[in-house]
């Protein structure tokens, strides 16, 4: 399975989605501009001693990641507070890509017009707050994609 963040701004969000990638093993997608560089000391900090245990691929764009994972004939799930599915109403396979934006404006709305049949959201009370935190909700639905699949080779 993989995790991709596109244009992600916020070193520690990016570290414990780091830790959470090493323990579950996937692979993790980062989609440049970063907000920060990959080697600064906040994302190593976050990610505490793990950064050699995530399997890290970088890329220019957006359009490449979902292009590799069409290629793989994997899907590709969108997380937005825009959608109307919820992240636990699909079924996930193990080559799965789990996409999330950037902790300030999300995916960008071209994706919204393109796979509207693939967005998926948290429910959340409409309290007014916008979101949940980045490293939260990925592993949120790390975890809801994994035990629909049993947790293969974790313990």
């Amino acid at each position: 399975m993989h995790v991709v963040l596109f244009e992600p701004q916020i070193p520690p969000n990016t570290g414990n989605i780091a830790r959470t990638c090493a323990a579950a093993g996937l692979a993790l997608h980062l989609v440049r501009p970063l907000g920060f560089r990959i080697d600064e000391a906040a994302v190593r900090r976050a990610g505490l001693d793990y950064w050699d245990l995530v399997d890290l691929r970088l890329h220019d764009s957006l359009d490449e990641v979902i292009g590799q994972a069409a290629e793989a004939g994997a899907a590709c799930h969108f997380f937005t507070k825009f959608a109307h599915r919820g992240y636990a109403d699909v079924s996930y396979a193990p080559d799965d890509y789990l996409v999330f934006g950037k902790e300030t404006t999300g995916l960008p709305a071209a994706i919204h017009e393109q796979y509207p049949d693939s967005l998926l959201r948290f429910p959340m009370l409409p309290s007014g707050v916008r979101s949940l935190n980045l490293s939260n909700s990925v592993a949120i639905a790390v975890y809801e994609a994994l035990r629909q699949q049993s947790f293969p080779g974790l313990v």
